[in-house]
């Protein structure tokens, strides 16, 4: 079999390059790589732990400190930054592992606390953590990042008040009435008895406080003028008293009239 051909590390001008140049030469600082897969020491111990399957409560601390020094002098020659947290960790593991390396004092009745009673603790309790911010980010999204956006409208209520009727308006009104009563007029030799206070009691019946009625509508053209001015004076009569109300939509618009509730 021929032998596979060595892939070129790049092409200049076409020409392929399968080894680095003698003189090249590479800035230190051409190439900054940064690496979030740990969020401190405690997280790179863990990580060190699992991998290799280890029991928490006999951490191996010579493993563990080899493993942990030499991904911090990775991470130098990545140049990356390193935390303070990261060396404080070092030193820790270091005197951890000296403390068990070194003899120990002679035996007395308290039985001495293992060097690495704090770290597994520590971890421990860093795992717990861990564990709840799993648990808490597997709950859903709504109404703990996200809320359903929710709101009454307020109430409008728009009141229209109509224009107050003027008296021209009125009387304007009362014109076409007498125009219209002018076509009914006949001459009696009898006296007619018209009472304005029966009228007021009439135009009472015929309104309601619901529903509007035209002004003119009150007047019955055929009781000729004498009629038209007394069903006036009626209207009058209970407009001053307060039992009355007149409506106009508009400027020169009919005029309505209900009764006042």
């Amino acid at each position: 079999m021929d032998a596979i051909e060595t892939l070129p590390l790049a092409k200049v001008g076409g020409e392929p390059y399968t080894q680095l140049p003698s003189d090249l030469y590479i800035p230190p600082d051409a190439l900054e790589v940064c690496l979030e897969a740990f969020e401190g020491p405690l997280d790179l111990l863990l990580y060190l732990i699992r991998r290799q399957n280890l029991n928490i409560l006999d951490i191996p601390i010579a493993d563990i400190t080899r493993q942990y020094m030499e991904y911090l002098a990775l991470m130098r020659e990545l140049r990356l930054e390193l935390a303070a947290e990261y060396l404080v960790m070092a030193a820790w593991l270091a005197e951890i592992k000296s403390r068990l390396l070194l003899p120990g004092p002679a035996l007395t009745e308290t039985e001495e606390e293992d060097p690495r009673a704090e770290l597994v603790r520590r971890l421990q309790e860093y795992e717990r953590f861990q564990q709840a911010a799993r648990a808490l980010d597997a709950l859903p999204r709504l109404e703990r990042d996200t809320f359903v956006a929710g709101a009454e409208p307020a109430e409008q209520r728009i009141v229209r008040l109509p224009p107050p009727v003027g008296l021209r308006d009125l009387l304007d009104a009362l014109r076409e009435v007498l125009a219209r009563a002018e076509l009914f007029g006949r001459h009696r030799v009898q006296r007619e008895a018209l009472s304005v206070r029966e009228r007021m009691s009439q135009v009472l019946e015929r309104l309601d406080a619901l529903r509007f009625t035209p002004f003119t509508a009150l007047f019955r053209p055929e009781e000729g003028r004498m009629g038209v001015v007394v069903t006036l004076l009626a209207v009058l009569e209970l407009l001053r008293e307060t039992l009355l109300e007149l409506v106009q939509i508009e400027p020169f618009a009919p005029i309505h009239v209900r009764r006042r509730v």
